[in-house]
């Protein structure tokens, strides 16, 4: 497998573990991109961005990262804060009053720390609803959450996006896309966004699982939850509609704007995007709500998940098992299902990105993100 792209003198290296992931982890399309005190000092890719094997990956090419944007809504959330128009300990219900349904005491803050209850829908919804925005919204507004607002913690897999980004239009009074692209795709020069259409790239990588499964780095307990308990908030999370995991290469899921999800990055937009919020002085927020983004909101068992998780504002916190360490102890990022990944660390002012064309079963990170970051840190200490 030919590599493309550079290292900068002394990271060398990473380029053998980047195509170790081709030889030996079943990759067939991906990029990886590291940005250190706002210089690009390494941005990789090889292999092919289609199934037929005949549309080159390219370093621009954009692939759906899945729940890896759930960071970029969480900035432009924490950015409506910072501008005065958003406060994280007020009712959402203030700022959307169709936002019922036993939610009259959820706050931003519990929105974006996965501690409002607000998981999954409660009845079964058509695939029509997800590729609708404002009928996915209207269907989140009057969904009713599935325990007590702050009592327990768990992930919204793909509410978050349609709670949170509905919020956003309503106290930023301008659409979720057109927000997006003033406040960082233009500031920060990213080719990808929500959706896969209208974007600066037009190089979209297709997905599809790997061919031969990565041994695991945890017990992935998500599947047992889901065959105890099929209409339970761990299956109505993930598969409800089927859609949310079966349409993801298609025109519908592609034109649709559904944040917690479809969104389709490059590895150097993550590296440029978490690069950014890992400097002294960070153009897209102050340092002063990095720094809330990035402290510890929630942590425990997670009850969708089915795992210990650190939770920011609206980021995930690095820990201690490979799978989720990110970097040094004051990383934060978010993986996205099938392995990719991009994450910030402050004490090094080091931002990464990871894009993946086929799939893997990992909760979090899998074996070819934790083999880049090693390699990466191996160096860099």
């Amino acid at each position: 497998m030919k590599i493309y792209g550079f290292c900068a003198p002394g990271f060398e290296a990473l380029q053998d573990a980047f195509a170790r992931n081709f030889r030996e982890c079943g990759d067939t399309g991906a990029a990886f991109a590291v940005r250190q005190h706002d210089q690009l000092i390494c941005s990789l890719w090889a292999g092919s961005a289609d199934r037929n094997a005949e549309c080159p990956f390219t370093e621009d090419t954009i692939a759906n990262v899945f729940s890896a944007s759930k960071g970029v809504l969480a900035l432009m959330a924490l950015q409506q804060v910072a501008a005065g128009k958003l406060d994280l300990d007020r009712p959402v219900a203030d700022y959307w009053p169709e936002f019922t349904e036993g939610k009259a005491t959820v706050t931003a803050r519990q929105l974006l720390c996965h501690r409002s209850g607000l998981v999954a829908f409660r009845k079964r919804v058509d695939d029509k609803v997800i590729y609708d925005w404002h009928a996915a919204c209207k269907e989140v507004s009057r969904t009713e959450p599935w325990w007590p607002p702050g009592s327990q913690q768990g992930y919204a897999p793909f509410l978050y996006g349609w709670g949170l980004g509905g919020l956003i239009e309503r106290v930023a009074q301008k659409p979720l896309t057109e927000l997006y692209r003033e406040s960082l795709a233009n500031p920060l020069d990213l080719d990808g966004g929500f959706g896969a259409n209208g974007h600066r790239s037009l190089r979209i990588a297709d997905v599809a699982p790997l061919k031969q499964p990565l041994p695991e780095l945890r017990e992935n307990a998500i599947g047992r939850a889901i065959k105890e308990d099929r209409k339970g908030p761990v299956a109505m999370a993930f598969g409800n509609p089927v859609s949310l995991v079966m349409g993801t290469n298609s025109p519908e899921w592609r034109s649709a704007l559904i944040p917690a999800a479809n969104g389709h990055f490059s590895a150097r937009d993550l590296a440029a995007f978490y690069g950014d919020l890992a400097q002294k002085t960070p153009t897209t927020l102050s340092r002063e709500w990095v720094s809330e983004a990035s402290r510890e909101q929630s942590c425990g068992h997670d009850k969708i998940l089915q795992a210990e998780v650190r939770f920011g504002c609206g980021f995930i916190l690095s820990g201690e098992a490979a799978d989720l360490r990110f970097g040094g102890a004051r990383g934060f990022g978010h993986p996205g299902a099938g392995g990719s990944v991009g994450f910030a660390d402050p004490e090094r002012g080091l931002g990464l990105g990871y894009i993946t064309t086929r799939l893997g079963q990992s909760l979090f990170m899998d074996r070819r993100a934790v083999g880049l970051v090693r390699a990466l840190y191996g160096l860099l200490s």
